[in-house]
């Protein structure tokens, strides 16, 4: 220490002297100083007083003193407490009753002081109470005042810290003007309210102890009581402000309170920087201060001038393990904190910035925002998102023939797709979004604005091993997604048919909204069961409501005219007025001929406005109104609008449909036409036949006549044939009953199952096969071979249903087989209820293939063939006038069979299984190839195009996938679809089984008789009956009008042999494919069997001026009978 030109004491070096000055005075000059005098450092700069000493340890003296004087009585209190609560506890147990006894025998005025003084006690402790309670309200971040206070302590500190930033750059100790220095005033502020927080978190503490060593209280201690000794001793010092940096721990909890951060990822990731970040800058404070202050028993001599940030730097430098070296600490205080912090800052380093890098650089590569465009509709896909189900949908749903519609489809998925998911997300880029999240989860339901949504699609997976859990999932997901906004559309898909009553428990559910559930096991099972009755038809509406690409052939082959009906699809439009009062089998024929478009159904409002109606395929009764919606066969949409702008007055003498566009004539106020009295008539008649879908007079006078209140024959709603329930033993057939059971023209179900298997709702299987608008002696027996241990579990939904049988045992047994007369069926249907959940997709259908290969394989010696003897030979389904009484096959009849009327027994040679019309299911599309070894399909070729599916012996569920794009664009295709397949199933019955999962008998009323009079889909053959003249080299357009204007019989397709050059063996083998809405102009072959939409005959084929819709004995007869005939003993119909 020297004296200075002014007579102050100067230091020789330390914190506060300039490095150039520091240089410049040698250690060697310095005089001899006393150890009061080492302790105390002079300020270069300010001499704050005479003698220049430095208060620094004044600073952290208050800080000591209050942190341990305030733990001090915090113990001491502790202690007091103890001992008092354990002398009150020693006391004598008779001093106390004495004491009790004495208080009792006090006069009254003792009594009320006693109660005084009670009460004053308890006012004082709820004082403290409510105080308390007040203070942790304050502070509580669960209450909006507690939330603000947080965030502005929080940002007081963050201020506070900014201003040890910029002190940083002053000296240490500094004697500045509190009048006039900004930065002092505002610190000395921010430190009186960090001090009344500082109370209130006192008082709300519980645990005192554990308050007072709490690191924010600590910061506290260390930054608070240091202002006030500044302002007492006029002197600022730096000291230990940068522990400010501190309160950045908390960053990420404010956040939170901000609702700024919301999910976890990001939670973690400013957790993880803000602990970071102030340990750092704190470590930085605190060499600063060490670095230019100097070590005390160096006499403060080894200091360097430092500044903040390069202190900064240089901890990070050495977190890194860099070290460059460019600068380092001098002081022994520096270097043993820098070796501890090495340790911890190392390993801090090592573990937080790998983490934060990852969350940053590796964050949700689709966890953004969907971008809404209000010129733009968007949907919403989520559920099982696989590259299948991706790319079926997206097949669909962007088909070029679908209408121009500007959507672009958002899928959500909690798992990051895979590269060949996201290959095809890339090549849809333009149309397809993927975002990745939960649609359980509101935040991601925000993400994907669905809310703005033009509808919600929730795929299942199909292939679930437990199909209970899977629609219990999708489930929920209608749940989250309703109960964010009731009002968005969702179509889903459902496993099970039972899993939907639990779709009416949610409230908000309203299929009239749009709403809608596509459930693949009632349908898939239903296309089968109409199989049953018309082969062919399940890969027919599965072409019809799926869009394929239309492929040209020029050969003359099979496919060719197989993959032009493929091309046709189903649509709607409005109806032009001009129909208005025609028949509907008028328009129909109209728009065949005239429009090239085929009309299959009607739709149109009620007066009321209310219900809707929809009429497939209904008689002559029924007459078009105005806005009457059609449901049409077409190619394409465009040509659909046809109907809409058709003008008898401009268009009548137009002969190629192409030229037929919207006239002047539609500007015209069509409510002004010559029809509109007509309209009104027709408008009345129609109101009074709206008691059943499509039921004429006629029908309606006839099954009054016939109706027996007193007999259950149909279920409660009208649409179904109903038994009482049996036991499951009544219904078994043992192996030598089934042989002497006489069996033909019946349905055999083999099933692959056991008592752990999945249920697959065998009731939707035989819900279409026992339709109401069948006749009971038209009702096929339907044997079910397989174990019975699963049929046991299924029988509950299947007892109430006539002509149902069990032959337990394997389908694989060609035992089990011959004694259930399968080479004499009408059908055979192989289905499994084993998901086999295998790494090879070709076993998932092993059991099925296999029994379809056994039976193909299985020949059939001496069969026996059950004919009816008919002067006019073989009399076509449809066409036979005979009784059903007299029928040879009377179902299941365990009788012998006899030789008398008009039963003939002829034998014949072998019969192969190849004959035998079989439906397989599937559940890998391209195991379809195992089933024919004899065609020439490529493996990679779609399902659609293999041969077994176009001749209506192989169905996979994957079809289905295209309902859901074509419930979106029209919602009527789903209703159609669903009244053509599962036989009539309405509402009402499903609201029945939610409740009784049974179905109920239900008197015959006139209001259920008519809601048999529906059409039904069924086969005519052209060997044989009013038709057989066109069947030689006819057209189909000639044969659609005479059907139409004679029966009322709608034709739809034809059922081709796939090579007609075969002889008569070959034929009986059922190879035939599927030819939809035909041109005009085809010509007919005599094979050829033609699907129809045929009305419903209240007669039960007892007049004979009417068409009969089934001929029994032809299905046992038709593969074993060689007599002569008009058709050379040919098959007529099915």
């Amino acid at each position: 220490m020297f004296p200075s030109e002014d007579g102050n004491f100067w230091p020789d070096t330390g914190t506060f002297l300039p490095r150039k000055m520091s240089n410049a005075n040698p250690k060697n000059n310095r005089p001899t100083r006393s150890k009061m005098e080492m302790l105390i450092l002079y300020i270069p700069d300010i001499p704050c007083d005479a003698s220049g000493q430095r208060m620094w340890w004044a600073f952290l003296a208050a800080s000591i003193i209050t942190f341990f004087g305030g733990l001090f009585l915090i113990m001491l209190w502790r202690t007091l407490r103890y001992v008092w609560t354990v002398c009150c506890q020693c006391g004598n147990k008779q001093e106390a009753q004495h004491v009790s006894d004495s208080i009792e025998a006090d006069d009254c005025s003792d009594e009320g002081s006693w109660e005084k003084s009670s009460k004053n006690v308890k006012l004082t402790i709820d004082w403290t109470n409510s105080v308390k309670d007040w203070a942790g309200v304050m502070i509580c971040a669960q209450n909006l005042t507690g939330r603000m206070m947080v965030v502005l302590v929080f940002i007081l500190s963050f201020v506070g810290l900014i201003i040890y930033f910029i002190d940083s750059s002053d000296p240490i100790e500094s004697c500045p003007n509190f009048r006039t220095d900004f930065t002092l005033q505002v610190d000395m502020v921010l430190n009186v309210f960090f001090l009344l927080y500082f109370g209130l978190r006192f008082i709300a503490a519980n645990d005192k102890l554990k308050f007072w060593l709490e690191v924010n209280s600590i910061v506290d201690f260390f930054t608070v009581p240091p202002v006030f000794v500044s302002m007492y001793l006029n002197r600022s010092w730096l000291g230990l402000r940068f522990l400010r940096a501190l309160r950045l721990i908390q960053m990420a909890e404010i956040l939170q309170f901000l609702n700024i951060l919301q999910t976890s990822k990001s939670i973690k990731l400013v957790n993880l920087c803000s602990i970071f970040l102030s340990t750092w800058l704190t470590a930085a404070g605190f060499i600063h201060l060490v670095e230019n202050s100097g070590d005390p028993w160096e006499n403060f001599e080894n200091s360097q001038e430092v500044s903040y940030w390069e202190c900064v730097y240089m901890l990070m430098v050495t977190m890194s393990t860099v070290g460059y070296g460019d600068i380092f600490a001098q002081t022994d205080l520096g270097r043993i904190f820098m070796v501890f912090f090495i340790l911890g800052g190392l390993a801090m380093f090592a573990r937080y910035v790998p983490e934060i890098a990852s969350l940053i650089f590796n964050r949700q590569k689709y966890g953004g925002n969907y971008n809404f465009n209000p010129r733009r509709k968007h949907i919403v896909v989520c559920g099982h998102i696989t590259l299948e189900s991706v790319s079926n949908f997206l097949k669909d749903f962007l088909h070029e023939d679908r209408d121009p519609a500007n959507v672009e489809i958002v899928f959500l998925h909690h798992i990051e797709p895979d590269l060949e998911l996201e290959a095809l997300f890339k090549r849809h880029f333009t149309q397809v979004v993927f975002l990745q999240g939960s649609i359980l989860n509101p935040w991601d339901l925000t993400r994907v604005k669905i809310e703005l949504s033009d509808a919600c699609f929730i795929i299942a997976n199909k292939y679930a091993s437990d199909p209970d859990t899977e629609d219990a999932s999708n489930i929920m997901r209608v749940i989250s997604i309703k109960n964010y906004n009731s009002r968005i559309r969702i179509i889903t898909q459902m496993l099970q048919s039972h899993n939907k009553a639990h779709l009416l428990n949610i409230a908000s559910w309203n299929w009239q909204e749009g709403d809608d559930a596509i459930c693949l096991a009632e349908l898939k099972l239903g296309f089968i069961a109409q199989s049953c009755l018309a082969q062919g038809l399940s890969s027919m509406l599965a072409n019809l409501f799926s869009m394929r690409s239309s492929i040209q052939i020029e050969d003359d082959i099979w496919q060719k005219y197989y993959l032009e009906g493929v091309s046709q699809e189903m649509y709607t439009d409005y109806l032009s007025n001009d129909f208005v009062g025609l028949s509907f089998p008028e328009v129909c024929e109209l728009c065949f001929v005239k429009l090239n478009l085929l009309l299959i159904a009607i739709q149109f409002k009620q007066i009321d406005h209310r219900n809707v109606n929809m009429m497939i395929n209904p008689g002559k009764h029924v007459k078009l109104q105005e806005k009457t919606l059609g449901i049409f066969i077409a190619s394409d949409s465009k040509e659909v609008k046809r109907a809409t702008v058709y003008c008898k007055a401009c268009h009548d003498n137009i002969s190629d449909p192409k030229l037929i566009k919207s006239c002047g004539c539609k500007e015209i106020d069509e409510w002004e036409s010559p029809l509109s009295s007509k309209n009104k008539q027709q408008n009345k008649e129609n109101k009074e036949m709206r008691m059943s879908v499509n039921s004429s007079p006629q029908n309606r006078r006839h099954m009054t006549e016939v109706m027996d209140g007193h007999v259950k024959r149909f279920d409660s709603t009208g649409m179904f044939h109903w038994c009482p329930s049996k036991d499951i033993e009544e219904a078994i057939l043992s192996r030598s009953e089934a042989s002497m059971t006489l069996l033909g023209g019946h349905v055999v179900v083999c099933i692959f199952g056991d008592k752990k298997s999945a249920l697959v709702g065998l009731r939707n299987l035989v819900l279409p096969l026992r339709a109401s608008n069948l006749h009971y002696h038209e009702l096929k027996t339907i044997v079910f071979v397989g174990s019975l241990d699963y049929l046991k579990r299924e029988w509950d939904s299947l007892s109430n249903f006539p002509k149902v049988s069990i032959l337990p045992g394997s389908s694989l047994s060609r035992a089990n087989l011959r004694a259930v007369n399968i080479n004499l069926c009408e059908m055979c249907v192989i289905i499994s209820a084993n998901q086999n959940i295998v790494e090879d997709a070709s076993m998932q259908d092993k059991e099925c293939i296999l029994a379809s290969l056994n039976i193909k394989s299985m020949q059939f010696d001496d069969t026996i063939g059950l004919l009816q003897a008919n002067s006019h030979g073989f009399t076509p389904r449809g066409m036979d006038h005979s009784s059903a009484e007299n029928s040879p096959v009377n179902s299941l009849k365990r009788q012998t069979v006899i030789m008398e009327g008009n039963i003939i027994i002829t034998e014949l040679g072998k019969s192969s299984g190849l004959s035998i019309p079989m439906i397989t299911e599937l559940v890998n599309d391209s195991n379809v190839q195992y089933l024919d070894q004899d065609d020439e399909d490529d493996p990679d070729t779609e399902l659609y195009l293999t041969q077994p599916f176009a001749c209506g012996a192989a169905f996979a569920v994957s079809v289905l996938d295209s309902l859901m794009s074509a419930t979106y664009f029209n919602d009527n295709i789903l209703t159609l679809i669903r009244t053509l397949v599962t036989g009539g199933s309405t509402p009402e019955l499903e609201g029945l089984l939610a409740e009784e999962n049974t179905m109920r008998g239900g008197y015959s009323t006139p209001e259920s008789l008519a809601k048999r009079d529906r059409c039904r889909v069924t086969q005519v053959a052209l060997c044989e009956g009013p038709f057989a003249e066109l069947g030689e080299g006819g057209l189909y357009g000639d044969l659609f009008c005479k059907a139409m204007k004679t029966y009322n019989m709608l034709c739809f397709g034809i059922y081709r042999l796939l090579n007609l050059s075969l002889s008569f063996s070959c034929f009986l083998r059922c190879h035939r494919f599927i030819i939809t809405n035909p041109p005009y102009d085809l010509e007919l072959k005599p094979t050829d069997m033609v699907f129809c939409m045929m009305q419903f005959d209240p007669t039960g084929g007892h007049s004979g001026n009417t068409l009969s819709h089934s001929s029994p004995s032809y299905s046992s007869s038709k593969k074993n009978s060689a007599s002569a005939g008009p058709c050379n003993g040919q098959p007529k119909s099915r």
